[in-house]
């Protein structure tokens, strides 16, 4: 992979990938977006700060883009502040939750994609892969509550799938994978982490790792599905 480009790349998972994929692809150029100046810096990266619900700001960085892309991942995200947590029942949603959540976990990554999918490498393998989440799938609720962030996870499952159908048109070697990363040690599990046993508690390399993997065994035939991070492929 000569060229990647990383969306959220100052988080624990986004990070945790941007060093791994620079210690595997020295040689490759990486492109990392984020809201704020991560903690590190790679001699191979060019770091951009970026609003990526601009979408002025997608187009204009889109175009900074020079070569074919072989491996864009999105690895953004929420799912709680400081005044606002995962519903537990029906009577504690709200339509600004909705709202907050759906534009982060849905409405970003489509508009990330509406610029930067064109951008895949055509002549060769190219992969779009998008952080989702296990509980956005409808087979596999069984807890209930968490209506946001289910449902936000949910409608990016169904994006991911038609733009995988629509990219195939013209994109015959591209990809496009929604990945569950299991629960990391992050500020997005932290208030979560007590019911979770130790083992499946993963450190945000450890996850990383395991997301590479699963990218790096992908073929067209898996295009469109969502894959959690030992390779196992999670129902709509």
């Amino acid at each position: 992979m000569d060229n990647i480009v990383v969306f959220g790349g100052s988080g624990a998972i986004g990070a945790a990938l941007v060093q791994q994929l620079s210690k595997e692809n020295p040689s490759a150029q990486l492109h990392v977006f984020s809201r704020r100046v991560p903690d590190y810096s790679l001699s191979q990266m060019t770091y951009y700060t970026l609003d990526f619900l601009n979408e002025e700001q997608l187009e204009e960085h889109a175009r900074m883009i020079k070569q074919s892309i072989d491996l864009l991942i999105v690895a953004t995200g929420t799912l709680h502040d400081k005044d606002r947590k995962p519903e537990k029942s029906l009577r504690e949603l709200t339509s600004e939750k909705l709202m907050e959540l759906y534009t982060v976990n849905t409405i970003g990554p489509a508009m990330i994609a509406k610029h930067f999918l064109p951008k895949l490498n055509r002549k060769s393998r190219s992969i779009f892969a998008a952080i989702s989440a296990r509980v956005g799938s409808i087979e596999d609720n069984r807890l209930g509550g968490w209506y946001a962030y289910r449902m936000s996870k949910s409608a990016l499952n169904m994006f991911l799938k038609t733009a995988s159908i629509e990219l195939k048109r013209t994109h015959k070697n591209a990809m496009v994978i929604g990945l569950h990363p299991g629960t990391v040690d992050s500020e997005l599990s932290k208030p979560f982490q007590s019911n979770v046993p130790k083992e499946k508690l993963f450190t945000p390399d450890y996850s990383a790792g395991k997301l590479l993997s699963v990218i790096k065994g992908v073929t067209s035939s898996d295009s469109g599905q969502i894959i959690a991070w030992d390779g196992q492929v999670i129902p709509y």
